[in-house]
């Protein structure tokens, strides 16, 4: 049966189809309201002629279908589907896990914010999202400011014998020993959620009410302590300015450059612009189908839903996924596409925000190759190294040694591909040993298939350690797969008679060179290599201290009577570190999924000393 016929034979329904090539690879997934009319749209000479549907058809190969009931359920099946499969023609959020929101508990005794990356279903209020975790976390340290509420677990407040530095500041109510009554603490809490819902105005004229209240009944120092929340509350809200009457709204924009989209995303919250978002992504098909794609991903990922989503376009399922947001939310979410007036204009925003971040990220790029082609033109290198992989040994005495590999890609850090190793096969303080082990283990043919060659290799050291890569890799059968070099850090020189204190030049050793090449300090392509060779040695040194944790916790306790190697195990997860350990209670000790009384208590006793 021909690719036609089978098309002709797709009902009508909801459902989803999946687009294979050749090879039988899921190329594509779609969902359609009628799944045979929207895919001989594909093959109709005068349905869809744009040229990037016409490159995608000419790689189909085959087409499955699934049907669903509703074209709800086709919008959840075909995110799924995408997120299982990741097929190169549909748009992926590769970032879609960096929201950060301040969580807060209300059903909680004496609630305190935290900051989370996921947005459970459960009893708590969330707030955000913020754009990073320094951001989340600053605006938290600006509440602590102006509501005082309590820093710690409730259980670690208690165990202490008066309250912490956090109260002596101002920072904390200290209710954990009781020097704020629970109705006070409340009013602080509420006041708190009101602030970050963008309700301030109406928080100003509450606390200003209990402010007069307190000094019409000469509650003196009561009356202070609202009037020194209003001094603080007062000055951040002036400086907020109200965009939408209203609640919360997104505003999505976007900005085509070929086959890029680029994506920003505007929080208004109780009507005040309080952040933004940007998404770069690859995207193959029309911009409607990018925008309806990145709803889907953005929102059914987890992120916070508001009442009503600005869009630039009109897309082909608003109705059905307004239907599924509105499902997740728990209300009705509008999803609208307006022509005047001000949510207009925030559209248009957006889509200056977003134009703009596009040309921003090609001037870096472009920044980026001009200090990759001045590297290899100064180092002669065989080629512009566009993948950089730098490697750094990290060990005390020849203990939880460790080798790490960071790499950089078009002149930036690829989190992504950094690795660490675990030293196995060296005993003792044998750095170019450990440095073979490494490079054997990079090295060996499935980790090339799997992570390619490197253009050019980065060691941290002088010519000895250039030259022992040189020798790993001729054993490997590797030599003259890609340029190497090695980075001798720079050092202090030793002039007592000098007036100011002097450092030697950074030196870059290169195979068949005997003297080293001393590019021009603070110059664009040697600030590139030390970059890389710092974040290598950093890498490894948090390994290696992760590592030395660990064994300090087992080593304490291993002697223990009624600790063996699962409860050892356990206390470290839960605590993380053995300093958490000894400042634990036994109530906290007990806690511990696998611990009981008994074995708490001689744990607690071995660990002081008891």
């Amino acid at each position: 049966m021909s690719l036609e016929e089978k098309i002709q034979q797709f009902p009508t329904s909801p459902g989803v189809y999946l687009m294979r090539d050749a090879a039988g690879e899921i190329i594509y997934v779609g969902k359609a309201r009628s799944l045979r009319q929207r895919v001989r749209s594909y093959f109709s000479a005068s349905g869809d002629s744009r040229y990037h549907v016409k490159f995608l058809m000419a790689k189909v190969a085959d087409i499955d279908v699934v049907l669903t009931d509703t074209e709800k359920e086709a919008l959840l099946l075909e995110n799924t589907l995408i997120k299982k499969h990741h097929p190169r023609y549909n748009l992926s959020l590769k970032d879609d896990k960096t929201y950060f929101s301040l969580r807060l508990d209300p059903d909680e005794e004496f609630p305190r914010f935290s900051v989370v990356r996921k947005r459970p279903h459960d009893t708590a209020r969330y707030f955000g999202p913020y754009s990073s975790g320094l951001a989340a976390r600053e605006v938290l340290r600006q509440m602590i400011r102006m509501f005082p509420l309590r820093h710690y677990p409730l259980t670690t407040c208690m165990s202490r014998s008066r309250p912490c530095l956090y109260h002596q500041i101002g920072q904390c109510s200290a209710p954990c020993h009781g020097l704020i009554t629970n109705d006070a603490y409340r009013v602080l809490v509420n006041g708190a959620m009101l602030f970050l819902e963008g309700k301030g105005r109406q928080l100003v004229a509450e606390f200003k009410r209990r402010m007069i209240d307190a000094s019409e009944h000469m509650l003196y120092e009561e009356a202070a302590r609202w009037r020194n929340l209003l001094r603080s509350i007062e000055v951040t809200v002036e400086k907020q300015k109200v965009v939408l009457r209203g609640g919360d709204s997104d505003v999505v924009g976007y900005y085509r450059d070929g086959s890029r989209v680029e994506l920003s995303l505007l929080f208004i919250r109780a009507g005040v612009l309080s952040g933004s978002r940007l998404f770069s992504v690859s995207w193959e098909l029309d911009d409607g189908a990018a925008v309806s794609a990145f709803l889907q991903q953005y929102y059914i990922g987890g992120a916070f839903i508001p009442e009503e989503i600005l869009l630039p376009l009109d897309i082909e399922d608003n109705v059905a996924l307004s239907e599924l947001l509105g499902e997740l939310k728990g209300s009705r979410v509008s999803l609208l596409v307006p022509q005047r007036g001000t949510k207009q204009e925030l559209v248009a925003l957006a889509g200056k925000n977003a134009a703009s971040a596009c040309r921003e990220r090609d001037d870096k790029r472009a920044a980026a190759e001009a200090v990759l082609l001045d590297l290899a033109k100064r180092l002669q290198l065989t080629r512009i190294p566009q993948r950089i992989e730098c490697y750094d040994i990290s060990t005390i005495q020849g203990r939880f040694s460790v080798g790490s590999r960071v790499v950089f890609t078009s002149g930036r850090a690829d989190t992504n591909n950094y690795r660490h190793y675990r030293i196995r096969t060296v005993d003792g303080q044998d750095d170019f040993a450990m440095l073979r082990e490494v490079f054997l283990r990079r090295f060996r043919s499935e980790s090339i298939n799997k992570d390619g060659m490197p253009d050019l290799v980065v060691v941290d050291g002088g010519i000895g350690q250039l030259n022992a890569v040189q020798e790993i890799l001729a054993e490997l059968g590797l030599a003259g797969s890609f340029d190497l070099a090695s980075l001798a850090k720079s050092r202090v020189l030793h002039d007592a008679s000098a007036a100011a204190v002097r450092k030697s030049d950074e030196r870059i050793y290169l195979p068949g060179r005997k003297n080293p090449v001393v590019l021009r300090q603070n110059s664009a392509p040697l600030l590139l290599l030390a970059a890389i060779r710092d974040e290598a040695h950093r890498f490894a040194i948090e390994y290696h201290r992760k590592l030395r944790g660990k064994e300090g916790i087992a080593s304490e306790i291993e002697t223990i009577s009624g600790i063996g190697p699962k409860r050892r195990t356990v206390l470290l997860k839960h605590f993380g570190s053995l300093q958490r350990l000894k400042e634990a209670t036994v109530e906290e000790i007990t806690a511990v999924p696998g611990m009981n009384r008994t074995a708490a208590d001689a744990l607690y006793k071995g660990l002081h000393d008891e």
